[in-house]
C-alpha cells in the first residue's frame, strides 16, 4: 500500500467562544478565560447547550456563536517526503484552519467536504502535528432549518507519494448496461508533483460482490514534471450483477498507479453497475425497467444528537424507512456526510444529491416563528458568488461514483415568489406559505430581483455539473412552475422537480411533452400519491419529510418540524403505517385510533373530513385504552379491498377501501370497551398468493416496567467513535407496550462507553439535548452510547421515576485493528 489514511476524530480540545491566539502551535490553553474540554468528532456544540427563545426558531432555538478546536496527530517517519492532506467532511461554518501555526485557508459553506494540503507544514516521527480550527456561526438565522455548529463531520489525514491519483480523480461509468453485458469505462486524473517526467502504469481491477476479479484494465500515461494528465480505459463485463433496490450488488474497484514497477498510489472504492433514464412518458427507468421513486426528503440532523450523527444512527433510520417501501432519498437541501451515501449504496436506496437552498438572493429566515415578520436575511447567498463553483464541483466529484446517486439537484425552491425573486406574472400566492405575510409580500414588486435571472444562473450551475459528470441528469426542486415555465428556468433542467404542485402534472405534461417530471417534494396526503400512481409519466414522489427534524419551528416551545414518517428518535408515527399500505406490494393492515373530535370543535368546523384526518395525525396512536362508552375513531391502513373490524370476538363493522376515495384508508367510529380490537383485511378476489392481513390492539394494564433492547446485531467497536442504540419501552405486567406512558427516565453507563443523548421524539420537550434523563413519549425512548476506545464490558442502567421496574442491558466493546495503512 502506497498511501496512509486514517480518521482523526479523537482527542480534540474544544473551546466555546473566541480564542484569537489558539491558531498558534505553542498556545497555552490555560490562558483562555474559560476551560478547554476534550471532545470526539463529529461534534455539534449546539446540542450541549439549552434551548432558548433568544435563538432562531428556524434554527430550532439552539445556539450558534464561535468555537475553537485543537487536535494533535502523529505521522510515521516513513511518510516524510510524501504529500499530506487534511480532509474535513464538513464544518459549520466559516471554518479557518491552521497546521502547526501555518494558516491553510477558510471554507464558508458548512456542508462541503474540503481538503487542505499540509505537506509544507507536516511533522513526522515523534514530533506531533497541531491542527487548529476556528468555527464562526454568528447568525443562527442563516438557514431555514437547524444546521448545527462545529466540526460536525469526520476529519481525515491522507498521505500519498508525489505521483498520485487526484482526489476524486477516478471516475467509474457504465455507458451500456444489460443483463448480458456491461461496458465499463474508468477515467483517471493523475498528478506528478516531482521535478522530473514520469511514465506511469495504471491498473484497475474490478472485483464482484464475492471478491472475484472479473475485469482488469491497464494502460500507460506520460506525465511531465509538475503536470497533470488524464487516462481513460475501457472494457466489457459479461453477465454483470446489476445494482438496484432490493439487490444492491456492489463491486470493488481497485486502482493502482505504478512507476517502474513500484506502487506509487492505490485506491479502493465501491462501484455499482446500473443504467438510469428519465423518460417524459415512462417516468424513471432503472436497468431498463420502470421503477416508481417512492422517496422521502431528509435533513441532516438526528434530534438530540444534532448534526453530529454516526452512520449507525442513519442506518437504523434508513432501514426503518425501507420497511415502509421507501426506495429513494433526497438529500435536502445541501450535501450530506459521505457516510450517508455509502449507506445508500449498501442498502439500495436511490439518491437525489442537492447542492443549495439559495443562490444570489437571500431567502427569508424565520427567527420568531414560521412566517412571522420581519425575517432575517443572512445565508449562503453572501458566499454564493465566490464559492458556488468550488462547492458544486466538489459535491459532484465526491459523489459521482455512488451508484445510488441518480440526479444532481442544483437548488431547492430558488424560484419561490418574492423570496427573493419576483416576476410580473405573479399576482398573489395561492396557498404557498402565504399565512401571515404582509400584503406587499403577496404581490409583484419591480424592486425585487427579477426571476428571469434564474435562467442564466441555472445554465451556469448545470455547466459546472456537466464539467464533471454527464451520466446523470440535472434537476432542481421548482416551487412555482407557473412562473418558471414562463421564464425558461424549467427549460434548463433535464428533469423538472415540482414541489407541492400535483395539480399541474397532467396539464404540464400535455404542454411540455418532452419534459421528464418528478415530484421532488410532496405532502403525505393520499391525493399526492394518487397523482403519481395514476400518472405513469411522473417519475415518483419525495415526501416532506421522511424524519422529523430540528428547526423550521412554528413557534416556541416547538423546536422542530413534525412532518416526518419517523420521529427524531427514529420511531414510527401513524403516517409511516399509512405509507406502508400505499408503497408495499404485500398485504398490509394496521390499526390506529384517536378520540372522536367533537363536531363543534374549531378543527371539526374548519376542515372537511379528509383534511381533518391529516390535521389530526399527531393524535393517532396504537392505543385501545379509553373511557367506558367513549366514541373512538378507528383507522385501518390497508391495501386490501375490504376489511372487517372485530371487538372481543364479535364483528362490529366492515368497509371497502373503494368507499374512501379521498382518504385512502378505512375509518369507523366505535364505542370503546376494554379488550381486543382486531381487523382482518381480505385480499383481492382471485389472488391465490395472498392470505390477506390482520392487526390488533389490546387494552393494556398500568405501566410496571422498562423493557430495553439493543438495536442491531454487530458488537460495539472499541474505536472511540462507534455508537450503540438502546430502545426503551414502557410495558405492563404482560409485557405489552403502554401507549401514552411518559415516565421520567434516567440512564447511567458503567464501563468503556459514554452516554451521548436520550431522544423521545417530542419536539416540545426542551430538556437540555445532552441530558442524562428525559421523559418517554408514548412509552418509548432512544438511548445513544459511544465507545470510549477501550474494549470491555458495558452495563447500562435505566431507571424510571415511580415504581416502575428498571431495565439493565449489557454490551461488549470489542477491540478493532488500526484502520490506517502504513507508509512504505
Amino acid at each position: 500500500m502506497a498511501r496512509y489514511t486514517r480518521t482523526i476524530n479523537r482527542g480534540w480540545r474544544f473551546y466555546r467562544g473566541d480564542a484569537p491566539d489558539a491558531w498558534f502551535r505553542g498556545y497555552d490553553e490555560a490562558s483562555s478565560p474559560q476551560p478547554w474540554r476534550e471532545v470526539t468528532l463529529p461534534h455539534d456544540w449546539a446540542v450541549s447547550e439549552p434551548f432558548s427563545r433568544e435563538h432562531s426558531s428556524g434554527g430550532g432555538y439552539l445556539p450558534g456563536g464561535a468555537g475553537w478546536y485543537r487536535g494533535r496527530f502523529t505521522l510515521p517517519e516513513a511518510c516524510r517526503g510524501k504529500k499530506v492532506w487534511l480532509v474535513f467532511d464538513g464544518v459549520y461554518q466559516n471554518a479557518r484552519v491552521w497546521a502547526n501555526s501555518y494558516y491553510l485557508g477558510k471554507w464558508p459553506y458548512g456542508y462541503t467536504t474540503f481538503t487542505w494540503d499540509i505537506s509544507h507544514a507536516a511533522r513526522f516521527g515523534d514530533d506531533d502535528n497541531q491542527i487548529s480550527v476556528s468555527v464562526n456561526h454568528p447568525h443562527t438565522a442563516d438557514s431555514r432549518w437547524f444546521t448545527g455548529s462545529g466540526i460536525t463531520r469526520d476529519v481525515h489525514v491522507l498521505v500519498k507519494d508525489p505521483v498520485y491519483f487526484d482526489q476524486y480523480g477516478i471516475f467509474f461509468t457504465t455507458p451500456e448496461v444489460s443483463p448480458q453485458r456491461a461496458s465499463v469505462q474508468v477515467e483517471s486524473a493523475l498528478v506528478n508533483e516531482t521535478d522530473a517526467p514520469v511514465e506511469a502504469l495504471v491498473r484497475h481491477t474490478l472485483r464482484d460482490p464475492d471478491g472475484r476479479a472479473v475485469l482488469e484494465l491497464e494502460g500507460r500515461c506520460s506525465l511531465a514534471a509538475g503536470q497533470r494528465a488524464s487516462l481513460i480505459l475501457s472494457g466489457e463485463l459479461a453477465q454483470p450483477r446489476l445494482w438496484a433496490p432490493g439487490h444492491p450488488c456492489l463491486y470493488t474497484l481497485e486502482s493502482a498507479l505504478l512507476l517502474d514497477g513500484t506502487l506509487s498510489d492505490d485506491e479502493r472504492q465501491w462501484v455499482g453497475i446500473r443504467s438510469i433514464r428519465f423518460d417524459p412518458d415512462e417516468g424513471f427507468l432503472l436497468n431498463g425497467e420502470r421503477l416508481t421513486l417512492q422517496g422521502v426528503c431528509v435533513h441532516h440532523d438526528a434530534g438530540t444528537l444534532g448534526a453530529a450523527v454516526h452512520p449507525s444512527v442513519w442506518r437504523r433510520r434508513l432501514e426503518t424507512l425501507q420497511r415502509a417501501g421507501c426506495n429513494a432519498i433526497r438529500m435536502s437541501h445541501n450535501p450530506h456526510a459521505p457516510a450517508l451515501y455509502d449507506l445508500c449504496d449498501r442498502l439500495g436506496l436511490l439518491v437525489i444529491d442537492e447542492a443549495f437552498d439559495e443562490w444570489e438572493g437571500p431567502k427569508n429566515k424565520w427567527w420568531q416563528g414560521h412566517n412571522v415578520y420581519p425575517p432575517k436575511l443572512y445565508g449562503y447567498y453572501e458566499d454564493f458568488p465566490a464559492w458556488h463553483e468550488r462547492d458544486l464541483s466538489l459535491l459532484v466529484r465526491r459523489d459521482r461514483n455512488h451508484p445510488s446517486v441518480i440526479l444532481w439537484s442544483i437548488g431547492n425552491e430558488i424560484d419561490y415568489p418574492n423570496d427573493p425573486y419576483g416576476h410580473p406574472a405573479f399576482a398573489s400566492t395561492t396557498g404557498n406559505n402565504d399565512a401571515n405575510k404582509p400584503a406587499a409580500e403577496r404581490r409583484y414588486s419591480p424592486d425585487k430581483p427579477n426571476a428571469q435571472r434564474l435562467v442564466a444562473l441555472a445554465q451556469q450551475l448545470k455547466a459546472i455539473v456537466q464539467r464533471w459528470d454527464t451520466t446523470r441528469p440535472v434537476t432542481a426542486a421548482v416551487a412555482y412552475p407557473e412562473i418558471s415555465n414562463l421564464t425558461g428556468y424549467c427549460d434548463v433542467l433535464d428533469v423538472v422537480g415540482y414541489n407541492y404542485k400535483e395539480q399541474w402534472y397532467r396539464q404540464d405534461h400535455a404542454l411540455y411533452p418532452r419534459r421528464p417530471l418528478l415530484g421532488s417534494e410532496n405532502g403525505s396526503h393520499y391525493a399526492a400519491w394518487t397523482a403519481v400512481r395514476d400518472n405513469p409519466f411522473i417519475a415518483g414522489q419525495f415526501l416532506w419529510t421522511g424524519i422529523d427534524y430540528l428547526g423550521e419551528a412554528r413557534g416556541w416551545p416547538i423546536h422542530g418540524s413534525s412532518a416526518g414518517l419517523l420521529t427524531t428518535a427514529g420511531f414510527e408515527k401513524a403516517g409511516y403505517w399509512f405509507r406502508r399500505s400505499l408503497w408495499l406490494p404485500e398485504p398490509v393492515a394496521h390499526l390506529v385510533t384517536a378520540r372522536v373530535e367533537p363536531e363543534d370543535s374549531p378543527l371539526a368546523r374548519s376542515q372537511p373530513t379528509a383534511l381533518r384526518r391529516w390535521a389530526r395525525r399527531a393524535q393517532l396512536g396504537r392505543s385501545w385504552n379509553y373511557a367506558a362508552g367513549e366514541l373512538v375513531e378507528v383507522i385501518c391502513y390497508t391495501n386490501c379491498p375490504e376489511a372487517t373490524l372485530w371487538l372481543n370476538g364479535r364483528v362490529v363493522a366492515s368497509a371497502r377501501l373503494a368507499d374512501f376515495p379521498e382518504e385512502g384508508c378505512l375509518s369507523w367510529r366505535v364505542p370503546w370497551e376494554p379488550g381486543i380490537l382486531r381487523v382482518t383485511a381480505t385480499p383481492a378476489e382471485g389472488d391465490p398468493q395472498s392470505a390477506g392481513a390482520s392487526d390488533q390492539l389490546e387494552t393494556t394494564g398500568p405501566a410496571v416496567a422498562l423493557l430495553a433492547e439493543t438495536w442491531g446485531h454487530e458488537p460495539l467497536r472499541a474505536d472511540g467513535e462507534d455508537v450503540a442504540q438502546i430502545l426503551l419501552r414502557v410495558v405492563d405486567a404482560a409485557g405489552r407496550p403502554v401507549p401514552g406512558a411518559s415516565p421520567l427516565v434516567a440512564v447511567l453507563v458503567e464501563g468503556p462507553a459514554e452516554l451521548l443523548a436520550l431522544d423521545n421524539g417530542d419536539l416540545a420537550d426542551n430538556t437540555l439535548p445532552c441530558a442524562a434523563q428525559r421523559r418517554a413519549l408514548d412509552g418509548r425512548l432512544a438511548v445513544y452510547l459511544r465507545s470510549t476506545g477501550e474494549a470491555g464490558a458495558i452495563t447500562v442502567y435505566c431507571h424510571a421515576q415511580g415504581a416502575l421496574q428498571p431495565a439493565t442491558i449489557r454490551l461488549q466493546a470489542v477491540a478493532v485493528p488500526d484502520p490506517a495503512a502504513p507508509c512504505l
